[in-house]
């Protein structure tokens, strides 16, 4: 019957095909492929989720393994002549599945040791010896770009590579789960923050968007604050270590008349931080 809601709904073209109708301008390079996308997210054609993954992908053959690094002052890894009661603790609070093994110093990275490949040491300790645990490590330079080292770890079945510098020194680590989180992590509305030049950024209600990498002076400079800077550098190491781990999304701590919430964050490091003021006098001293 002409004009039923079952032939409307045949005529009605599906997401797909209004999306590939909206591709078909032929987009002559990325800027305007990307224009495209949002003008597709706007329309509602696709939701903030699926645009920010496309991004992702399209971002990852620009980055190289240098922009999303661990660097090595933050590196979890373990001394081979350290005894495991000494290196156990670090190993239980950082949850990580595998870690980098240096001998004498942090360049001389002797394989990476699996968290499970302990469990022998528990079953034999006294015919457990380290060295023979060891995975062999994959070294990669910082220029690295992530689309290759991610098509490498998975055809060698490689989980972690150790980045070094253009003298042959560890400048860092990266895992498959980081790259893939430049694709599939941490996704929410204000993902656009990430791009911007500032480093802190005012909301409407007076709180502060801050990359966790804004120098601890510079965020002083601009509240009007007294943070202590003598250990850390960064808000960011400043704020990890009031968590005593490294925080996930949404996780909060109060500290030096402030409420610190996690924004944006890994399973390695924070990326960026919502600060809103506790107490009209923030005196930059730690309040219980």
């Amino acid at each position: 019957m002409e004009g039923s809601p079952s032939s409307k709904s045949a005529s009605k073209p599906s997401w797909l095909e209004r999306i590939s109708a909206l591709l078909m301008r032929e987009p002559e390079d990325r800027e305007q492929l990307v224009e495209l996308l949002h003008s597709a997210y706007e329309r509602n054609l696709m939701d903030a989720d699926a645009l920010a993954m496309i991004e992702g992908v399209l971002q990852v053959s620009d980055l190289r393994a240098g922009d999303i690094m661990v660097p090595r002052s933050q590196i979890d890894a373990i001394d081979i002549d350290d005894p495991i009661s000494e290196f156990m603790p670090m190993v239980l609070e950082t949850a990580h599945s595998r870690f980098p093994v240096f001998e004498g110093d942090r360049d001389q990275v002797q394989g990476i040791l699996l968290a499970k490949d302990l469990l022998r040491y528990f079953v034999d300790p006294d015919n457990f010896d380290l060295r023979d645990m060891l995975r062999p490590v994959v070294f990669i330079p910082e220029s690295k770009r992530l689309n290759v080292l991610l098509k490498e770890f998975r055809s060698n079945r490689n989980h972690m590579a150790v980045v070094v510098d253009e003298y042959g020194g560890v400048a860092g680590l990266v895992t498959i789960e980081d790259v893939i989180e430049q694709i599939v992590g941490d996704i929410e509305d204000e993902y656009d923050f990430d791009e911007t030049e500032d480093n802190l950024v005012q909301e409407r209600d007076g709180s502060w968007r801050v990359k966790a990498v804004t120098e601890i002076e510079d965020f002083n400079e601009t509240l009007s604050l007294n943070l202590p800077d003598d250990e850390f550098d960064t808000i960011g190491g400043l704020v990890v270590n009031q968590f005593g781990h490294v925080p996930k999304r949404g996780e909060t701590v109060s500290a030096f008349g402030l409420l610190f919430e996690v924004v944006r964050a890994d399973s390695r490091r924070v990326h960026t931080l919502l600060v809103t003021r506790q107490q009209a006098d923030t005196t930059g001293q730690s309040g219980e």
